[in-house]
């Protein structure tokens, strides 16, 4: 007969298992912050992207016509404000995608200001830089009071 000590434990033990569950859970709570952070600086991008490519038509419009764009609509974007999901591509307001509202403002024959506003997640989530500027002159700027918003 066997003796009952002898025997081998096989599986694991509820401290074991909880140890293991701990661990997760120290991770999960550095690694969820960073990449939150992750994503809102990824989108932010996108909205940098997007005011650039007004400046980019708005210079082109100045050359052909002596003076800048009163609307987004007269560069060729599709609305006025211009909504963009978090691929940079055209989209409603309404959509649960959409991250920044893109709008001129302050424009004469020789300025303007565009302005990206986050817009639902993105509006909730990046109070750091808020709105996004970019000026005729290249002057780039926010509404919050965080840095390397550019």
């Amino acid at each position: 007969m066997k003796n009952v000590s002898s025997r081998r434990q096989r599986g694991v033990t509820l401290i074991e298992l909880m140890i293991v569950v701990a661990i997760v859970a120290i991770i999960a709570a550095f690694a969820f912050p960073s990449y939150e952070r992750y994503v809102v600086r990824a989108k932010r991008a996108v909205g940098q992207n997007v005011l650039l490519q007004v400046a980019d038509r708005q210079q082109q419009f100045f050359m052909d016509n002596k003076r800048f764009a009163a609307n987004l609509t007269n560069l060729g974007f599709t609305a006025n404000p211009w909504i963009v999901d978090d691929s940079g591509n055209t989209t409603v307001a309404g959509d649960t995608d959409a991250v920044y509202s893109v709008a001129l403002s302050n424009i004469t024959a020789t300025t303007w200001t565009a302005t990206a506003t986050p817009i639902n997640a993105q509006g909730a989530r990046d109070t750091n830089c808020g709105n996004l500027t970019l000026t005729q002159a290249g002057a780039k700027g926010h509404s919050g009071g965080g840095d390397n918003c550019w």
